[in-house]
């Protein structure tokens, strides 16, 4: 994997993806403290936000809907497959894999949606690494966060959906709470051949 986030597709990206772009981590990370992380934010659905981090993504994409081949006797989450770069890459809803309304039930009419590809390690030695297409409802900014500073959260306080795929939650700065996932729960989540 690179050391910077590309960022593909046809639809308008935020700025700081574009910088993240040109920008190697290594380079960004220099202008702040050795002790941070930098993580993506994004939307499950329009009330739900959650943190993924960098290191475990390679791309911003833009997929249209009618790309996304579906496969039969998968997961409701798991949308199909889609051409990426010439590799099967799996798509899945985010957002309904962590009880969420599915995409498709939502109230827009769009003919593409805003992906991340997360990049998992694969555990039979000598596999190649495991690569998702993560659709969401929006990727936004990078957050910078101290990972000492992301406190576990009791699994009672969370819907059983959600719970298997948290690395915890962060308190920004704002007053905010924001989710952060943990990409290795999720690659272990896809059905297995």
């Amino acid at each position: 994997m690179s050391n910077s986030l590309s960022v593909s597709g046809s639809g308008s990206l935020p700025i700081p993806l574009q910088l993240a772009q040109t920008a190697p981590v290594q380079d960004l990370a220099a202008s702040h403290s050795s002790a941070t992380e930098q993580f993506l934010r994004l939307h499950l659905f329009p009330s739900a936000t959650v943190l993924l981090p960098i290191q475990q993504l390679s791309e911003v994409l833009t997929l249209p809907t009618g790309r996304v081949v579906p496969i039969p006797h998968m997961p409701a989450w798991v949308m199909g497959v889609y051409n990426w770069r010439g590799e099967v890459l799996w798509t899945v809803d985010l957002g309904h894999l962590c009880g969420f309304t599915p995409w498709y039930q939502q109230a827009t009419n769009v003919s593409s949606f805003p992906a991340v590809v997360l990049q998992g390690r694969s555990s039979t030695a000598g596999a190649r690494n495991q690569m998702l297409g993560l659709v969401v409802s929006r990727v936004e900014d990078i957050e910078w966060c101290d990972p000492e500073m992301i406190q576990p959260l009791p699994r009672t306080t969370v819907s059983p959906q959600l719970a298997p795929f948290l690395r915890g939650y962060w308190w920004k700065a704002g007053g905010d709470m924001l989710a952060v996932l943990d990409g290795e729960a999720i690659v272990r989540a896809m059905p297995q051949p």
